[in-house]
């Protein structure tokens, strides 16, 4: 039998309080979105845009926040047509819409009518000095920046282990160049301790020289996502890298000061992937190619070959013709060299023939003009002789020891002097010199 002391007990239904309203949530959500109504719209709103998006259809969503908090907003497609500027993280701006609750996730939201520009955001306006300064110093130059390899002989990649970037990093170099290896340097890419963790991945990287290209890469964020990529050492790190960096750093749209001091901007990750070096592909067409002439140059090297042995063959097949080859050619060679011998022995023939009648002329003619020469010779020396100066009644005088006298100077009072006359010598006394 069922016995009723066994039953449980079931538990005891609280008393509900007297006066106090159970709302099901669609009401309470509607009399909220009531609420607001009646008591903030119209609102105007100024603060800092953050997680900008358009979607496909149009729309715009984003969030407005300032130091004490936050707030979804919507912006639909008419309202974001009439914009004259191009919203951005970090830009400050004036939303005139009207407050409302999303009731599919219960959230608060601000359906944005209307948006104006109220000047730039804090942290778009640090990015803009830090921009200013380091640009100043250089840092951003082109002729800086270095090419980058066309076959690096490994790929390094400063990334977090858990982004979503890094899989489509791999994924991309996976497909494009299977060959190279790739080194992973994980870092974190968002919060405080990001910008450090990132400088001290690549500095790990510099040290280690196993790689020959860099890729910092992360996936798409609000500006304060992409923080860490703004940091000034972060950047001064990146440029004194030994190889050349990549970032691909967020999507098209979002730049980055590491962006700027990188050697290579690419516009997201995958990108930066891609860009990194020539597919595996590319170099196995190249080797195809290279390998087909090389094929046909060894094709008519081995023709050219084959024709010289079959020339040769036909040669060596009959020797008969050539032996009498090389007999003609060697009668030829002999008579040619017997005509050039008697050709040879009658022009010398004719040489000496005309020596000999031009001897007797040429030493005939020789002695004449050695005669002549002789002649003239002796006229000369004729003309040189002291005896004919004598002749004409001048005289040589000498000191008593036979040295010339030339100057009336020369001489002193009693002085005996000898003068050489045409027919003889005189001895003379000096009396007194007179000078012209």
């Amino acid at each position: 039998m069922f016995d009723a002391s066994s039953r449980p007990e079931k538990p005891p239904v609280p008393a509900r309080e007297p006066g106090v309203r159970v709302w099901p949530v669609g009401s309470l959500l509607r009399a909220i979105a009531d609420s607001l109504e009646a008591r903030f719209n119209p609102v105007a709103v100024q603060g800092e845009i953050t997680g900008f998006s358009r979607a496909a259809s149009g729309h715009c969503y984003f969030s407005l926040k300032d130091e004490q908090g936050q707030v979804r907003c919507a912006m639909f497609r008419r309202a974001a047509s009439l914009l004259d500027f191009a919203p951005r993280d970090g830009q400050l701006v004036e939303l005139r819409g009207r407050l409302g609750v999303y009731e599919p996730r219960g959230e608060l939201q601000l359906v944005v009518e209307s948006m104006r520009q109220a000047g730039q955001g804090n942290l778009f306006e640090q990015f803009l000095v830090l921009k200013a300064k380091l640009e100043a110093e250089g840092l951003f130059d082109a002729g800086r920046k270095r090419a980058l390899p066309m076959l690096p002989r490994a790929i390094g990649v400063v990334t977090s282990l858990g982004a979503a970037a890094l899989h489509d990093v791999v994924s991309a170099l996976q497909r494009r160049v299977p060959h190279i290896p790739v080194v992973i340097y994980p870092a974190s890419v968002q919060g405080g301790q990001a910008a450090g963790e990132l400088r001290e991945a690549l500095l790990k990287a510099y040290r280690r020289d196993e790689v020959d290209v860099l890729l910092l890469v992360r996936g798409g964020g609000a500006m304060e996502d992409l923080w860490a990529f703004n940091d000034e050492q972060l950047a001064r790190t990146i440029v004194s890298s030994p190889v050349p960096v990549i970032s691909g750093v967020g999507h098209e749209t979002d730049f980055t000061i590491a962006d700027f001091c990188a050697d290579v901007r690419a516009p997201t990750p995958t990108a930066a992937a891609e860009l990194c070096a020539q597919p595996q592909t590319v170099w196995l067409d190249t080797l195809g190619l290279v390998l087909q002439r090389m094929q046909r140059a060894v094709d008519r090297q081995l023709q050219s070959h084959a024709q010289r042995l079959d020339w040769a063959a036909d040669r060596v097949s009959r020797p008969s013709h050539l032996v009498t080859r090389q007999q003609a050619r060697l009668a030829g060679l002999a008579q040619n060299l017997r005509h050039a011998m008697r050709s040879a022995l009658t022009h010398e023939t004719l040489r000496v023939q005309a020596l000999g009648a031009e001897l007797p002329r040429e030493v005939a003619g020789s002695l004449q003009h050695s005669r002549q020469r002789v002649e003239r010779a002796q006229l000369r020396l004729e003309l040189l002789d002291p005896k004919l100066v004598l002749q004409r009644g001048y005289a040589w005088l000498a000191d008593m020891q036979g040295h010339p006298i030339t100057r009336a100077r020369a001489t002193h009072p009693g002085q005996a002097v000898r003068a050489t006359l045409a027919d003889g010598e005189v001895d003379l006394t000096v009396s007194a010199p007179r000078l012209i």
